[in-house]
């Protein structure tokens, strides 16, 4: 299903709030957080695109690898990435109905409230791409880096 095609304005809505909601920050963190949402999400079309943007942007491989496992790999990334890596974990899954206060806590001392704001909307839009992507069966494996323009 092409999502592009199908729902046109749902489409140029989403690509609407994932330029606003990237305004700001950190391109490099930006593209960990979608990783690591992409992961949890099982969004291998995800997976496949922005790991290729991230490398393609100059991110290690080992980096990217070590997302899955980054509470025991804490040693490559910064105090404010991880305190990203752990909001975009309790934002994209909310078993218990709400982020932990903790949680955000750590992200508001890492953060200026509106770069908060910024990277609360961009784990949100990464989370309605994987929704799209994981329901349609986007296939993994095609992207190249800049394929999509946005």
């Amino acid at each position: 299903m092409q999502m592009s095609q199908l729902a046109p304005e749902v489409y140029k809505a989403v690509i609407g709030l994932e330029i606003a909601a990237r305004k700001g920050l950190d391109p490099a963190l930006v593209e960990l957080v979608k990783i690591r949402a992409s992961q949890i999400n099982h969004c291998a079309y995800c997976l496949d695109m922005h790991a290729k943007d991230a490398i393609a942007a100059g991110e290690s491989v080992e980096r990217i690898v070590q997302l899955g496992a980054w509470e025991e790999s804490r040693h490559f990334y910064t105090e404010k990435e991880l305190a990203a890596l752990a909001l975009t974990e309790a934002v994209t899954v909310l078993t218990d109905g709400f982020v932990p206060d903790a949680v955000y806590a750590e992200a508001a001392a890492h953060f200026e409230d509106a770069e908060l704001a910024q990277l609360i909307a961009l784990i949100a839009t990464i989370n309605v791409w994987n929704r799209f992507a994981v329901t349609t069966r986007m296939t993994p494996g095609h992207y190249t880096p800049g394929m999509y323009k946005i």
